[in-house]
């Protein structure tokens, strides 16, 4: 196999092994004849408590985010009052009624990782993000028939062992009374695994008497190892992949070396690092790197972006031939270790290879969920929350125990690459990822799968904190090439024509970025088009040096030229304030459409101007706020910089005439180029192997 090259690049294996654990994580339990094997164990966070703990254990009360500081659009329209069901409406009325999850220390204490306190009189529930368990995933992808909660205790009071349905209806299983003041008992409750195949949960409430405390501790949920899928014992790897971002890597290497649970079944962590500050230099590595000895493989190499690094990570697991999965970490997360070793396990139990994917919650709104499952539209090649799903869900506001339609089971056809475990079998079978350097790699890979007949999971209790996507605005960068480009790949890879709504995305991407006078993204467009239909072997040979093309491609263009302070330009003459009236969508589009025609037949231009006309936030930088205006002072995304947007309407009739053609075109190729890159096999283990080499 083509994956016994070497590859030429820096590989540092270390083989200090001071604290290196090959024990398996949780062995299992023989009790009258059955064999049981902790699957979810319950845990707390000992780091960032008040900023997290309604994940673990309810309730605590902390700011809520409206969902406007997410989406700025949605101020454009009014609600549509006749499209809204009685659930859409109580949601909406109770939204600001509902107070936030209060988990104040008068209520429980967390001792340890693994211990609450419950106090004399309280009560906290264990219906939350992390520590209920996902009977119903369970129950659709493995053959486990019921499960065993065991839960180590002491004082007074009583467990209520509690389960739902995926309709959100809960009820007590058993009541399990505790009077043992003087040392730890153990009490143990079994759960059949019926009226699960919509969805549904399996968690534990826990009340203190008047006068006892109630502690709590190694609280674990098992299953019979008579229903495991996997035949031996497994192992994974790690590939953790980074680009000048040291500290977080370094960060995420600590977070795993210290979770023996973790490092039971782990085989190798591969940290690829592609930059030029080396995570390596950085201060407290090599006490880390000690600690985890043979256990972290450092590998340079040059920058081919997240699908060079993550395909580097999965090709050095099928070479080394030792574990059963590879599971991909971003740099820039921060893990919860328990739900790596979360999906490994219920890896073990599935009924065929299936990837398992977590969760991604905002790193800046600690208890907001971006995603948990999402598929993707292939008309379009844009990705949507799974069927009844929502992006942004607080779980401070809205916890899991009182969001019934969070208990139904959602179904992905990929799972973000922030966190996701693929079995060294299915690597096996459809390659590695897409050799497009960043952006679609994830989605691509799940389609293939999808298309090879295996399942994506995206697993609840399974998940990292990553950045959010608002702090971002991959139009204004060099990364909207990457994203336009690789779309298009997977349309002719995984879309059997040209769809109206995809030709109609494109043209719909060159409108809004032309009407907020972002120049330099409808020439990207151009480039990335004209790439595509070079075929295949150009997208191949160019991913070393296109990054560097792109950069050099942005240059010249107002929206590119930014400084770091508002004071290097001249002061704008007004600011811009987002007091329009709400309208319908209809509304909006024939405004939209409005603004168009008049900004293609207008020879209006602010080259001229000695001053920006307006300045837009980076919150309010959609089209309207750059209607009618000749310039425009704009902040980045991230708050780090500000251009000064000159309109330009020639340039802008010019560029998007230009894109109109070459869509044209494209289409016409659409079904020989799908036959191109079909054929070219570009994800394979062998063709990642010359890319490594060169």
């Amino acid at each position: 196999m083509a994956a016994n090259t070497s590859p030429k690049t820096s590989t540092a294996k270390y083989a200090a092994q001071s604290s290196q654990p090959r024990s398996a994580t949780s062995a299992p339990s023989s009790e009258t004849g059955n064999s049981w094997e902790v699957v979810n164990r319950v845990v707390f966070p000992m780091e960032d408590r008040n900023a997290i703990l309604p994940l673990y254990a309810l309730e605590w009360t902390q700011p809520r985010m409206s969902h406007d500081e997410i989406d700025p659009v949605a101020d454009f329209y009014n609600i549509d009052f006749a499209a809204m069901n009685e659930s859409d409406a109580r949601r909406l009325v109770n939204a600001n009624l509902r107070q936030p999850a209060n988990v104040s220390s008068d209520i429980f204490t967390v001792e340890n990782r693994d211990a609450i306190c419950v106090h004399a009189g309280k009560a906290v529930s264990l219906c939350t993000y992390f520590n209920a368990f996902p009977a119903g995933y369970w129950r659709r992808w493995t053959r486990i028939s019921k499960v065993r909660l065991t839960v180590q205790v002491k004082g007074g009071g009583a467990i209520s062992v509690m389960r739902s349905s995926g309709r959100g209806l809960l009820h007590t299983v058993q009541t399990l009374p505790v009077d043992s003041t003087e040392q730890f008992t153990t009490v143990t409750a079994d759960i059949t695994m019926d009226d699960l195949m919509d969805g549904g949960f399996f968690w534990f409430d826990a009340r203190a008497g008047e006068t006892n405390e109630l502690h709590i501790r190694k609280a674990t949920w098992s299953v019979p190892t008579t229903d495991r899928s996997a035949q031996n014992p497994t192992t994974f790897s790690i590939a953790i992949t980074t680009f000048n971002r040291p500290t977080y890597c370094l960060r995420q290497l600590r977070t795993i070396a210290t979770d023996m649970n973790v490092r039971g079944r782990l085989d190798t962590i591969y940290c690829v690092d592609q930059g030029t500050d080396r995570v390596r230099s950085q201060e407290g590595f090599n006490k880390t790197a000690q600690d985890l000895g043979q256990q972290l493989t450092y590998i340079q190499q040059a920058n081919l972006g997240g699908s060079g690094g993550f395909s580097r990570g999965m090709f050095e697991t099928l070479r080394a031939g030792t574990s059963s999965y590879t599971m991909l970490l971003d740099d820039d997360a921060i893990s919860e270790p328990e739900s790596i070793i979360r999906a490994v396990q219920f890896a073990d139990y599935c009924v065929k290879p299936t990837i398992v994917g977590g969760g991604m919650f905002h790193l800046d709104n600690r208890t907001v969920l971006y995603a948990q499952s999402e598929i993707v539209n292939r008309n379009n090649m844009r990705p949507l929350p799974a069927v009844g799903q929502r992006y942004n869900q607080d779980y401070a506001q809205f916890p899991l125990r009182d969001q019934p339609h969070l208990h139904r089971r959602f179904d992905a056809d990929f799972n973000g690459w922030w966190m996701c475990l693929i079995p060294t079998a299915i690597m096996k079978d459809i390659g590695l990822s897409l050799p497009v350097f960043i952006k679609y790699d994830d989605f691509e890979f799940g389609l293939r799968a999808q298309d090879h007949g295996y399942t994506t999971v995206s697993l609840p209790g399974v998940a990292v904190w990553h950045q959010a996507w608002h702090s971002k605005d991959p139009q204004r960068t060099w990364e909207d090439y990457f994203d336009n480009r690789n779309r298009w790949i997977c349309s002719l890879l995984h879309s059997s024509k040209p769809t109206p709504q995809l030709v109609y995305q494109m043209a719909y991407n060159d409108v809004t970025i032309g009407l907020r006078l972002v120049y330099s993204s409808l020439h990207l467009h151009h480039l990335a088009l004209r790439d595509v239909m070079r075929g295949p072997q150009y997208i191949l040979s160019s991913m070393p040096t296109k990054l560097a093309e792109v950069r050099e491609a942005r240059k010249g263009f107002s929206d590119t030229e930014t400084r770091p302070n508002i004071d290097d330009f001249p002061p704008a003459l007004a600011q811009y304030a987002p007091n329009s009236k709400p309208e319908s969508p209809a509304a909006v589009k024939r405004e939209g459409i409005t603004t168009l025609l008049k900004d293609l037949i207008s020879p209006r231009n602010g080259l001229q101007d000695t001053n920006p006309a307006i300045a837009i936030t980076a919150k309010d930088a959609t089209w309207r706020a750059f209607r009618h205006q000749s310039s425009a002072l704009v902040t980045s995304a991230d708050g780090n910089s500000v251009a000064w947007c000159k309109r330009d309407n020639k340039l802008m009739r010019t560029l998007m005439f230009r894109n109109l053609y070459l869509t044209k075109v494209f289409c016409k190729r659409f079904n020989a180029l799908a036959e191109e890159y079909r054929a070219a096999d570009l994800c394979s283990i062998e063709q990642w192997a010359k890319i490594f080499n060169e």
